[in-house]
């Protein structure tokens, strides 16, 4: 039952943006510091609009490998068709890239790292609560008359559950969401709803559809019967995804709701692979979002269906965006800036992303993108990309596989770079020349890299300092080796989802122990 000393000194010193978190006001908006926003003008001051429902469908742990994304291996005709129907971007990144801390982000409109909800699965048994003037995206929804909703139970004839997944790193005092029952929307309207799907997650369950022998494997993945099996694995866990979004779709046109609800599909943090998730390349962060409008209310300024939209979007300006689009009050400590409609803000000039322990690994990134070029400053850089991770030995077969190829002298330069001792202090990314991050040009003598690289770091520097980054400070070793537990008897996952007990954390969190030995024959040393 406490709020972090370290997270309350930097509110009390810290920043104008942060100690405005302290006063909790909401006036209109103006440009949010240390955001990658440029100057807003006007004011956000909420308007009279119809009220539409609105539901989010999360995937967990993928990235952009949809056919309306341009992945011609799967089969994805209902998330294409809802690209079709409503505005698909092409520019949208979480703030970090894994669940907990991106979860703690896009259900605040907060910088995980500005509000002390940084690592991974932390503060699951001490008591602490978000700094005050910080509220979760529901409460603000419930103010503004909405009914909400994480749902888990869905009609039976459907034959799956929503995860019910929530995954924060704070605790919450009564319930967060009025209701986990689908059957619970059509009678309490406007809602705000959302319905959580695992497929993506490991380990894979889906049927098998992809042939391996035709996936393309990023560049920085051996080539090798192993690794083709697992990315098609993936690839047919985004078929089944789609599948089951597109009977939740059918839901809302059986029961009359399609006509009045916005339905926004989008993911928690990027691909479950290697070089994917847990790390602050685009394979981590970079994830789709598509937004459809309903057909029977009037559409905001800015959406028009089947459109593709380039601008830089971070999952924190989800929650100011649907409320701007609902007519309710944007908080102004909130640090996401909407995107759409006519409260819209312009267009980022960057997005920012970080990651910091994850289970027992502990690291420390953070990440500043424009629309061309990624860098990423490691604050650990004499720890190696490959340090020891349970879950990943676990539930990762490429990631042993790595290890026993390297041993062997079988792999290229962009795949050994994965097995270092060390990682760069710094890394620049060209994504238009490289689209895989495989190029490193920090070090780059050309002019243009150099600025580049100069501009991003200043950036970066201006975020950390302005957003209160709580993340400069690390975790005790001790607390880090236990993933954040504090007191005995604590299972690690605790949290993960709505009302569940530890012991009755989903599957997914708790990796088949031959997954590793299955694909790469054994266990790396």
């Amino acid at each position: 039952m406490r709020t972090s000393s370290l997270a309350c000194r930097r509110l009390v010193l810290g920043p104008p943006l942060v100690l405005g978190l302290v006063l909790g006001l909401v006036v209109a908006r103006g440009p949010v510091l240390g955001s990658g926003l440029a100057p807003a003008p006007g004011s956000q001051e909420p308007r009279k609009v119809p009220r539409p429902n609105l539901l989010w469908l999360i995937a967990e742990d993928m990235g952009v490998e949809l056919g309306s994304y341009g992945e011609k291996l799967v089969a994805t005709p209902r998330l294409d068709r809802l690209a079709a129907e409503g505005v698909r971007y092409t520019r949208f990144f979480t703030t970090a890239p894994v669940c907990s801390p991106s979860r703690s982000a896009f259900m605040t409109g907060m910088y995980q790292t500005s509000i002390g909800a940084h690592n991974h699965r932390s503060h699951r048994d001490d008591g602490y609560r978000l700094p005050g003037g910080v509220r979760l995206l529901t409460d603000l929804f419930r103010e503004a008359g909405y009914f909400t909703a994480n749902v888990r139970e869905l009609p039976e004839r459907l034959g799956f559950r929503g995860a019910g997944k929530t995954d924060w790193n704070f605790h919450v005092d009564g319930k967060p969401f009025d209701s986990d029952r689908w059957a619970d929307l059509k009678g309490h309207r406007p809602f705000f709803a959302q319905v959580n799907f695992q497929e993506t997650h490991r380990p894979f369950r889906a049927p098998k559809r992809i042939d391996p022998s035709k996936v393309a494997l990023p560049p920085y993945y051996p080539d090798h019967p192993v690794a083709r099996a697992d990315w098609a694995a993936y690839l047919d866990a985004v078929c089944e995804l789609d599948r089951k979004a597109g009977l939740v779709l059918d839901l809302l046109e059986e029961e009359g709701l399609a006509g009045s609800t916005v339905v926004v599909f989008f993911a928690d943090n990027g691909q479950a692979h290697v070089r994917g998730k847990q790390f602050c390349y685009d394979s981590g962060l970079h994830v789709p979002l598509i937004v459809r409008w309903p057909r029977a209310l009037p559409a905001p300024a800015g959406l028009r269906a089947g459109a593709v939209e380039d601008r830089l979007v971070a999952a924190i300006d989800l929650a100011p965006t649907l409320l701007a689009l609902a007519g309710a009050p944007v908080p102004a400590w909130m640090q996401g800036a909407v995107f759409l409609g006519d409260r819209a803000s312009p267009p980022r000039r960057h997005v920012f992303g970080a990651r910091d322990r994850c289970d027992e690994t502990v690291f420390r990134f953070r990440t500043a993108r424009d629309e061309r070029y990624r860098y990423i400053r490691s604050f650990t850089p004499e720890r190696p990309f490959l340090q020891p991770n349970e879950y990943k030995e676990r539930s990762y077969p490429v990631w042993n596989l790595l290890k026993e190829l390297h041993a062997a002298g079988k792999l290229a330069p962009e795949q050994a770079a994965l097995c270092a001792p060390r990682m760069p202090e710094e890394e620049l990314y060209d994504l238009e020349a490289d689209p895989h991050e495989v190029r490193n040009l920090a070090a780059s003598p050309s002019p243009e890299h150099r600025e580049a690289l100069e501009r991003l770091r200043a950036a970066l520097e201006r975020w950390i300092e302005e957003t209160g980054d709580v993340g400069r400070e690390l975790e005790p070793p001790d607390l880090a080796a236990r993933k954040g537990v504090t007191k005995p008897g604590t299972h690690p996952n605790k949290g993960y989802a709505l009302e569940e007990r530890a012991e009755k954390a989903p599957k997914a969190e708790k990796p088949d122990k031959d997954a590793g030995k299955e694909a790469a024959g054994k266990k790396a040393k």
